[in-house]
């Protein structure tokens, strides 16, 4: 079958670093998309020609993906929110307002290595912020939580194309809510926090939201667009991400932990999320909010 492979960087893309990994994909000639991105068709998608690939490019910092031509724009868009749409863990940024950071941060880290259950480890984590007042949670949002590159340019290029998007969080709908708007995802779904009198309990009201609903919500979504998980869009970076990514016809592992890292099907770990629209084809000139 048919198949396209795509380079992305986080700056210009040199020609003569294209050609060489092209060459050893077994690409021809490439096509320039833009100065951070070139793509080149292929016979097939052999995993040897991406593994080839990769290892000409010798340690340059350029993502190398092989996507298969046919239906290789999406019609879904599922979406992390932590270190994935957003720059920060939104729990480590909580637990630092509260002077818990380190122990919190090292749960997380386990966690999104897949060292531990995640709902076990919300759980614990959350327990450590009991009695933070409210008010710190809206301060966490306005002053560290902010969009990576390229976030709302995927989103809303995506919905203008006509596919459902949702941002899909084993964290918190008091930032899921603001993020999805900012970023022009048409859905949110993530954990909701416990209050009491206007300080956090410790809890989160059940049922904790995390890989196995995120898969859910991935097959839900495509039901409603009336297509199969194969023309979803999944992309995130830890083991909580691991259902949806590999349930996904196009499951990308954005600056992601190993363990899914390894498991998924493409990986961006220079580029901007605008990579993602390179590797459905969409072009330049239809970009929204570029």
């Amino acid at each position: 079958m048919a198949a396209v492979l795509v380079l992305t960087a986080a700056g210009v893309l040199p020609d003569a670093v294209a050609a060489v990994a092209l060459r050893a994909g077994g690409g021809e000639a490439f096509r320039r998309l833009e100065a951070q991105a070139v793509e080149a068709d292929l016979p097939d998608a052999d995993p040897a020609r991406l593994a080839a690939a990769r290892a000409a490019l010798d340690g340059a910092t350029v993502d190398a993906n092989i996507v298969a031509a046919e239906g290789r724009e999406k019609r879904v868009l599922v979406a992390d929110m932590d270190s994935t749409i957003i720059g920060v863990e939104c729990i480590d940024e909580i637990a630092d307002f509260a002077g818990v950071k380190r122990e919190v941060a090292a749960i997380t880290e386990a966690a999104m290595r897949g060292e531990l259950d995640f709902e076990a480890a919300l759980t614990a984590r959350v327990a450590l912020l009991k009695g933070l007042d409210a008010a710190v949670l809206e301060q966490v949002q306005a002053l560290r939580v902010r969009l990576n590159p390229g976030a709302a340019t995927l989103a809303r290029t995506m919905a203008a194309r006509g596919a459902a998007t949702a941002l899909l969080s084993g964290g918190f709908t008091l930032f899921t809510r603001q993020v999805a708007a900012q970023a022009g995802f048409a859905e949110h779904r993530a954990n909701t926090l416990e209050f009491r009198d206007g300080k956090l309990t410790g809890a989160v009201i059940p049922p904790i939201f995390g890989r196995a609903g995120k898969l859910a919500a991935l097959e839900a979504l495509c039901a409603g667009a009336g297509c199969a998980p194969a023309d979803a869009l999944a992309v995130g970076d830890g083991a909580n991400d691991l259902a949806m990514v590999a349930a996904a016809g196009l499951g990308v592992a954005y600056r992601a932990k190993p363990a899914l890292a390894q498991a998924a099907g493409a990986r961006i770990d220079h580029a901007d999320l605008t990579a993602l629209l390179h590797l459905q084809g969409v072009p330049r000139a239809a970009w929204v909010g570029a």
